[in-house]
């Protein structure tokens, strides 16, 4: 450790991503990245924008993505905020709207970023446990807190809250900062972004890495009413005033106008992610109901460590949490093409086959 750390950084406990091998011919469903590419159209608008102009700064609004946004969510641009991946506008709202005299409430099985930035800005929280079938159990959130924050669909384990329950929470926390984290929304589940103008206390975070394909790009953004807005961009501009390229700008906004090619690869993984389901049940999982593009399931039989180990040595990469115990026999599967799903049931096959 270097003797320049402060003593801060000596107590914080980073987030660990996902593995990103470099082993060749690897059936990769350990990241929850899409199987199909981006929109021709964004690619398109990479090409067209990867010139001469590079050297000059991009929009440090955005505006041609936030207008994008706006209108396809039918928002106005100023209900609109960008950054770098969807991890980046937590992070702002982090540190710019959860520093309260009460701690924030997220659920005990979630995204484990969450409690990273709370310690990176020392920020009281406390999990929530899910209900005995891993769904949200919204009743714990009834509760003193200096706000909520939960993913919908959840991760790791793919089950929706309806929006029902979200205007519930809502309407039980008037005075506390609703954050409906949506990284999966869109294979499965009705954005909470149709409750933002009803709401001055929700702020609804998606991004483009899963659904439009462009993890590699960095692309989040969060809508919510204006005042919440103006709070996030005093915190991006007092820390980084260009978080976007104007690569990512331009392919961003491209992408929500191409809806043809967006609804065709959301509707073919959410197909798959039914095969994969059926598949597994009939090998011997407990698969939970997922809306996202993974599935969590557990083998009645074998650890979920062992099925991890054994899916890697057939060269298939699935993401196995050690911890907390209550999910220790999990493994979350990413859906694939059609040929990576099947190179998972060939090697569990064989391996259930050696047992």
């Amino acid at each position: 450790m270097s003797r320049f750390w402060s003593d801060f950084v000596h107590t914080l406990v980073p987030y660990v991503p996902g593995e990103q091998p470099k082993m060749e011919r690897l059936v990769k469903l350990n990241t929850n990245e899409n199987p199909y590419g981006p929109s021709p159209k964004a690619l398109e608008a990479i090409a067209q924008v990867s010139d001469d102009a590079l050297r000059l700064y991009p929009d440090p609004d955005a505006s041609a993505l936030k207008q994008a946004i706006a209108d396809y969510y039918q928002v106005t641009s100023d209900q609109v905020f960008v950054g770098n991946g969807s991890d980046e506008v937590l992070a702002h709202l982090f540190l710019g709207f959860f520093k309260q005299d009460k701690p924030i409430l997220f659920p005990d099985i979630s995204y484990s970023f969450y409690q990273v930035y709370c310690g990176l800005y020392q920020i009281e929280f406390e999990r929530v446990p899910l209900a005995d079938d891993f769904s949200l159990a919204i009743e714990g959130y009834q509760k003193p807190n200096g706000g909520i924050i939960f993913p919908n669909p959840n991760a790791p384990t793919g089950r929706l809250l309806p929006l029902a329950d979200i205007e519930r929470l809502l309407k039980h926390n008037a005075d506390s900062l609703v954050v409906v984290d949506e990284a999966y929304i869109d294979f499965g589940g009705e954005s909470a972004i149709a409750l933002v103008n009803q709401y001055s206390n929700l702020l609804v975070v998606q991004t483009l890495s899963k659904s439009r394909s462009l993890a590699g790009l960095r692309i989040g953004f969060a809508v919510g009413q204006a005042p919440l807005i103006e709070g996030l961009e005093r915190i991006k501009n007092s820390f980084n005033s260009y978080p976007l390229d104007r690569v990512a700008i331009a392919a961003g906004a491209a992408s929500f106008a191409d809806e043809e090619y967006f609804q065709k690869t959301c509707s073919t993984v959410v197909a798959s992610r039914e095969r994969v389901s059926a598949e597994l049940s009939v090998r011997g999982f407990v698969v939970l109901p997922s809306s996202a593009n993974f599935v969590f399931a557990r083998h009645t039989e074998i650890s979920g460590a062992e099925i991890a180990a054994a899916l890697r040595s057939h060269g298939v990469i699935v993401r196995h949490f050690s911890a907390p115990e209550r999910i220790s026999d999990f493994v979350r599967i990413t859906i694939g093409t059609v040929e990576q799903n099947q190179a998972l049931f060939d090697a569990l096959d064989a391996e259930l086959k050696a047992r």
